[in-house]
């Protein structure tokens, strides 16, 4: 991303170019940015959660069934699909030229996760009582707190790209050869291992928010941080889940 400063006035070929990085416009632009990106993500993580309770309730009979047929490799594939989709989802939120392309990404992006997440919420719902909630709510105390301590510090935090891009990679072979060779190994320390990964993203997206995203560029930051945070909801409610059954 470049670091040169944009103005408003003048014609530009590319319409990004009319908004400038955040860290080098204006204090309304900055706050206009960070007020549309945190609105995005509620909008998002409410659809989010929306979704999950008509499906758990609608399909409920149907869900054990599906959950069987994609056991084993078969997870392997839906997690090939999610990739693709999220992949897709990422570009369009991305977009520069058109609003509604980029409202199309995080809609996409928030379905994919939807679906990712049902088998998971099925048996959470069903075999652990009470971790869903309890998962959720440490879920926003972790992003609140490390949010908090992004603006409050204004650290940059973009230093950690190369280690969470080299953490996501290991633990993505890690998962993929647990599952291939059926090992028993995605237990509590692997969930814990996950969801200090998880926080790092977390931090790393809150200071792009804070620091190298474009003005223009609210919908795509929501996705990032809607991910991030999905993540480690994810991982957390592994984490109980696995407490509760030892």
């Amino acid at each position: 991303m470049s670091s040169s400063p944009y103005g408003r006035s003048g014609a530009y070929a590319d319409p990004s170019q009319a908004f400038a990085v955040v860290s080098q416009a204006s204090l309304a632009d900055r706050l206009g940015f960070i007020r549309k990106t945190y609105l995005h993500l509620a909008v998002a993580i409410a659809l989010f959660a929306i979704l999950e309770f008509v499906l758990l309730n609608v399909f409920a009979a149907q869900l054990p069934t599906w959950i069987t047929a994609i056991s084993g490799m078969g997870w392997l594939v839906v997690l090939g699909a999610y990739m693709v989709v999220s992949w897709v989802a990422e570009r369009w939120a991305k977009s520069s030229t058109s609003l509604g392309m980029q409202y199309a990404g995080l809609g996409l992006f928030t379905v994919a996760e939807a679906a990712i997440f049902l088998p998971l919420l099925y048996i959470a719902n069903t075999y652990f009582a009470g971790t869903i909630a309890s998962a959720a709510v440490v879920t926003g105390i972790v992003f609140a707190g490390l949010t908090i301590v992004v603006f409050v510090t204004q650290a940059d935090f973009s230093f950690l790209r190369m280690a969470l891009s080299v953490g996501g990679l290991a633990a993505f072979a890690f998962i993929i050869v647990a599952m291939v060779f059926q090992l028993p190994i995605l237990g509590a320390l692997f969930s814990t291992a996950m969801i200090v990964l998880a926080s790092g993203y977390i931090l790393y997206q809150t200071s792009n928010v804070v620091h190298h995203y474009r003005t223009d560029q609210h919908v795509a930051a929501s996705l990032a941080l809607f991910a991030s945070v999905a993540l480690l909801f994810w991982y957390v409610l592994q984490l109980f889940m696995s407490l509760q059954r030892d």
